[in-house]
């Protein structure tokens, strides 16, 4: 082909790939729409029905719709076990990467595979993370019955707290307390959820629960605050909730810098308290919609009147960029802080 010709070639294939670079905009949204448009899409729930996961993934399933293209139909399933580790291998693994299919679990679930006491079989930074309802205030609580009344009694007293699998942030963080301060806790895992450790403290079968965010309990067991059923030990976040003012935060207890920053890893997952995230791989333009509407939907004025109906609070919600960093954030952490939280979690686990 002679030069000047190939020349032009040249820039008319270029100019051909501007311009289809320039239409997946108005395309892709068409796309996207044709893709929905009559679909199902299924929320699954790492937890038992009831829950407050399960509530937020039934608020969402509402109105998310209403912001996605193609306006798919929304149904919510639960899909319980080992503390949502094993939803969370569904998502990773077997569940359809088209769009179809996403999930809320446990917020420890990030932190897993970095300090986890067992082998897990997904990697969190490469879900397709599309946001957080709410920022969690979390506490650790027991019976009003038991002798455990402060978080100072937790650090001497014997005291039995009920957790859900490995992963779940009720089995994580009563090891953690238990390693990093050398208390008497003895941690007895296997309930399916939060519903069953209640009853189960009711019943008498343990004394308590490290990890139950404050809007749960206010929304599900308004009688038990009222009545004063249940000793409030310490929050269990980085920020401190204006509605608890005289409850400590467990990190007014490090005693030193490296328990500091244990705890800081282990509980930044607060703020993403009810993260919600597809599989990896995600076509583009149906992560960006999923995520747009995800981002659409918790600031929806009907959305929030639900949920404010339901006692389900709705506090710094992130986006899905925003979960995405906060998890690369802890993906980053010095890896001498990594295996030093890992140790722990495995002694605790013995």
């Amino acid at each position: 082909m002679p030069r000047f010709h190939l020349a032009q070639f040249s820039h008319a294939l270029a100019a051909a790939s501007i311009a289809v670079l320039a239409l997946p905009s108005g395309a892709q949204s068409a796309g996207v729409e044709d893709f929905y448009k009559g679909r199902t899409v299924t929320i699954s729930v790492g937890f038992t029905a009831g829950s407050a996961y399960d509530l937020y993934a039934r608020l969402l399933a509402r109105s998310m719709p209403d912001h996605l293209p193609g306006k798919p139909t929304m149904i919510v399933q639960a899909m319980p076990g080992a503390g949502s580790l094993k939803l969370v291998n569904y998502l990773y693994s077997v569940a359809p990467k088209d769009g179809t299919a996403f999930g809320i679990f446990a917020r420890g679930v990030p932190t897993e595979p970095l300090i986890g006491a067992n082998p897990v079989e997904y990697d969190a930074s490469k879900l397709t993370w599309l946001g957080s309802v709410s920022s969690v205030a979390s506490i650790c609580a027991t019976w009003h019955e038991t002798p455990i009344k402060t978080f100072e009694d937790l650090l001497t007293k014997p005291s039995v707290f009920g957790g859900e699998g490995a992963g779940s942030n009720t089995a994580t963080y009563p090891v953690i307390i238990k390693s990093l301060f050398n208390a008497p806790i003895k941690l007895i895992v296997g309930y399916p959820g939060g519903n069953e450790i209640n009853l189960a403290m009711e019943q008498r079968e343990v004394d308590g629960r490290c990890s139950w965010s404050w809007s749960a309990v206010k929304g599900t067991k308004p009688d038990w605050i009222r009545d004063k059923k249940i000793n409030i030990l310490a929050q269990l976040s980085l920020k401190k909730n204006d509605e608890l003012p005289d409850v400590p935060s467990v990190l007014d207890f490090a005693k030193t810098e490296r328990q500091r920053q244990i705890m800081t890893l282990v509980f930044s997952g607060q703020d993403m308290g009810w993260p919600f995230a597809a599989p990896p791989d995600l076509p583009t333009d149906r992560k960006q919609a999923l995520r747009a509407a995800f981002s659409a939907t918790v600031k929806d004025p009907a959305f929030l009147a639900r949920a404010s109906e339901a006692k389900l609070e709705v506090v710094d919600p992130m986006s899905g960029a925003e979960v995405e960093k906060l998890v690369a954030d802890m993906y980053a952490t010095d890896p001498a802080v990594l295996a030093e939280a890992k140790e722990i979690m495995i002694q605790g686990a013995r």
